[in-house]
C-alpha cells in the first residue's frame, strides 16, 4: 500500500515535468536518411544493436530484458513481465492504464497510444527497481505516430522529493527530436533544466543511455556516443529507472526493443 501512495506521488510531480519540458520540444524536420514517413504500423522486428558504450564492452549488466516473449495486452503483458516491468495502478493520477496499452510482440515491447491513455511504469524487479544508486541505465527504443504525444524516459527519485534530482533522457514530442532534460535540484528551481537536442528523430532505432557517478557527473550517450556531460545537480539517493507516456495526441506506438542497467562498479 505505501508503494502505490508512493506512486501517486510522482504522477504530479513527474507527470508536470514531462507535461512541461515536452511541449517545449518544437517540432522539426527529421533529419536526412530518418524513415519518419514510413508505415506506422509495419510490425518489423528490430535488428541487433551494438551501439553500447565501450566501457560496458565487457560487463554484464545487472538487469536486462529483451521483451522476446508474446504476451498481450490487458494484463498477460504485466504477469509475464511481473519480474522486470512494474506498472502504475491503472487508473493512476486519472491518466495511466499501463495494461489496457502495452504489449509485446515481434522481439519489443508496443506501448499502443490511444490518444485517451497514457502509461507509465518502471523496469526492474520488485525489490530491485527502486534502490539504485549511481550506474548506467539504457534503452533501444523508437516511435511510430503519436504526433502530439511525447515520453519520458527518467531517473526518478524513490523518496519522490524532487529536490533529489530529475534525470530524463530521452523525453520529448514524438513529432520531434529526443532530448535531455537534466532538472536543478535546489528547493524551489526543479523546473529549470540543462538540455541536449539528440537532432535525430524517434521514427527510428537509437540507443539512449545514462551514466550516473553519484554526487560527481552525469553522462548522456546517443548510440555509443558520449555527447553531453554534466558535473552539478547530480543525484546521491536511491532513484528508479522508468518511463511516462502522455494520454493524448494521435495513435501510435512506441516501441521499446531492450532495456539494460548497471550498477555502479
Amino acid at each position: 500500500m505505501l508503494r502505490r501512495v508512493l506512486v501517486v506521488v510522482v504522477v504530479a510531480a513527474a507527470a508536470g515535468a514531462l507535461a512541461v519540458t515536452a511541449a517545449a520540444v518544437p517540432e522539426g524536420s527529421a533529419p536526412s536518411g530518418s524513415n519518419a514517413s514510413a508505415d506506422p504500423t509495419a510490425a518489423t522486428s528490430p535488428t541487433p544493436s551494438p551501439t553500447m558504450p565501450s566501457y560496458l564492452a565487457n560487463r554484464e549488466p545487472t538487469y536486462s530484458e529483451d521483451f522476446d516473449t508474446p504476451a498481450a495486452a490487458g494484463g498477460q503483458f504485466a504477469a509475464t513481465y511481473r519480474e522486470s516491468w512494474q506498472p502504475y495502478p491503472d487508473g493512476t493520477g486519472g491518466k495511466y492504464y499501463s495494461d489496457k496499452l502495452i504489449s509485446a510482440h515481434d522481439g519489443y515491447m508496443d506501448v499502443a497510444m490511444d490518444g485517451e491513455h497514457g502509461a507509465a511504469g518502471t523496469f526492474g524487479t520488485p525489490t530491485d527497481a527502486w534502490s539504485h544508486v549511481g550506474g548506467t541505465f539504457s534503452i533501444r527504443a523508437r516511435a511510430t505516430g503519436g504526433d502530439g504525444n511525447g515520453a519520458a524516459v527518467m531517473l526518478w527519485p524513490t523518496s519522490d522529493a524532487w529536490t533529489d534530482g530529475e534525470l530524463n533522457y530521452p523525453e520529448g514530442q514524438f513529432d520531434g527530436s529526443p532530448r535531455v532534460f537534466h532538472h536543478s535540484m535546489l528547493q524551489g528551481l526543479e523546473r529549470d533544466t540543462e538540455t541536449y537536442n539528440t537532432r535525430v528523430s524517434w521514427r527510428d532505432w537509437h540507443t539512449y543511455t545514462t551514466e550516473w557517478i553519484p554526487g560527481k557527473i552525469i553522462r548522456y550517450y546517443l548510440d555509443g556516443k558520449l555527447v553531453f556531460t554534466v558535473p552539478r545537480n547530480v543525484p546521491t539517493t536511491p532513484h528508479r529507472y522508468m518511463f511516462q507516456i502522455g494520454n493524448w495526441g494521435d495513435p501510435g506506438h512506441l516501441q521499446i526493443d531492450w532495456v539494460r542497467t548497471y550498477d555502479a562498479e
